[in-house]
């Protein structure tokens, strides 16, 4: 019951597990057209033989799952736990919904397809799963950071900018690591804006056919910045106020996770039926408050409603932004952000408009107008290792940071 690869790179092997006899039929019938791909197919359910199946040095693992047995949910849970990285397993499924995607990605499979499913959209879905990332390596998770606002016009978006900035400059110049900054306020986003580039994600042609996003339609709606750096951002459209179908949204962001190192989400004050999905699935999640008492009530409900609602996956803290403390000022002290924010506080990054206004003019990063300003210096305490933060600072030759996997979801 099990699948190996085979000694024939250009070969795929297939195991589809379904109790299905029209799907299986069908399935049957269309891969053996395809002389690329060798199928071997297992009659039973997840919950039958997911502890027992054999995986080893598999090529795709393609699961047919009754998503609405809790039974079977489980049984993925514990066969996803088994497979580790590799191989990357389908799931396709009759149920479908948010929670189910959002279960399906925090449980990092590859993809999933929602019945009907046409065999030929099965066919490339593991052909493209099987390739693994560009580079040719076994799949590796992206370390996300995530950056939601409290309040409106916190500076979300410059600490997100320079974040990705710093992620990407993290390795060196000669090595620097991939990187994308997705900015996911479909509305309002101002992303794209601050970088001077054209925004050319168009999720209203994604919409219709979710399958068809892949990484080279992805590479069609990346834009980059002249350093590097790859954005995903949609144009601005202020007039109109729409909710995407969560299946693309999460389709789009488990592709980028996918493919590049470090990904950095830019977050709308708006909570939407996959906010969940991309909180879940951060490695580090930032809630950016202005330095306001208001801002900082907001910010501390905020993490209040997302430990409530989420449990123990995201650990929320929060960032003061453009925090200005005098000697002799009557203002917010350190000490009361603290005070107020207790554990979830983390930092108080410096206030500097000038030098910001500046980069957002001229579409380039901090460093670039000031280097070694004291905004960057606080962030790179934040989203570096300490050891690589003081290898950046010190102007030496920095080894990559592991890469860790993140498929909208993280620890």
């Amino acid at each position: 019951m099990g699948i190996r690869r085979t000694s024939d790179t250009n070969r795929t092997r297939v195991v589809v597990l379904s109790t299905d006899s029209e799907f299986e039929n069908s399935v049957r019938t269309t891969f053996s057209a395809a002389s690329a791909i060798e199928l071997t197919m297992v009659s039973g359910n997840l919950t039958e033989y997911g502890d027992s199946l054999d995986i080893t040095d598999a090529t795709v693992a393609v699961v047919d799952l009754a998503a609405g047995r809790p039974d079977e949910m489980e049984a993925l849970a514990r066969f996803m736990a088994r497979v580790g990285t590799w191989p990357p397993v389908i799931v396709v499924t009759q149920t479908f919904d948010a929670n189910v995607a959002r279960t399906l990605l925090q449980m990092r499979t590859a993809d999933f397809l929602v019945k009907p499913v046409a065999p030929i959209d099965l066919v490339r879905a593991c052909a493209r799963v099987a390739k693994g990332p560009a580079t040719g390596v076994e799949p590796t998770d992206a370390k996300i950071y995530t950056f939601l606002p409290a309040v409106g016009g916190a500076g979300v978006t410059t600490l997100a900018v320079q974040t990705a900035m710093i992620l990407l400059n993290s390795g060196g110049p000669r090595a620097k690591p991939s990187t994308c900054l997705v900015d996911l306020d479909f509305q309002h986003g101002a992303v794209a804006d601050y970088l001077d580039l054209e925004p050319r994600l168009n999720l209203a042609e994604i919409e219709p056919r979710p399958d068809r996003l892949d990484r080279q339609l992805l590479e069609v709606m990346l834009s980059y910045h002249a350093c590097g750096l790859a954005v995903v951002a949609a144009p601005n459209r202020p007039a109109e106020m729409r909710s995407f179908d969560p299946d693309v949204v999460t389709r789009l962001l488990d592709l980028v996770s996918s493919n590049f190192e470090y990904v950095v989400f830019d977050m709308p004050r708006t909570w939407f039926s996959w906010t969940d999905s991309v909180l879940l699935g951060s490695n580090k999640l930032f809630i950016v408050s202005e330095t306001t008492v208001p801002g900082l009530r907001h910010a501390k409900q905020l993490v209040a409603a997302i430990r409530e609602r989420l449990g123990e996956g995201p650990n929320p803290q929060v960032i003061v932004n453009r925090f200005t403390q005098k000697v002799f000022d009557s203002g917010l002290r350190r000490g009361d952000l603290a005070h107020t924010l207790g554990d979830a506080f983390l930092s108080a990054i410096p206030n500097d408009y000038a030098l910001v206004r500046e980069a957002i003019d001229r579409g380039v990063p901090l460093d670039e107008v000031k280097p070694g300003n004291k905004i960057t210096a606080e962030l790179k305490k934040l989203v570096l290792d300490p050891a690589v933060a003081k290898t950046t600072a010190d102007g030496g030759t920095i080894p990559l940071m592991k890469k860790l996997r993140l498929s909208v979801v993280g620890g």
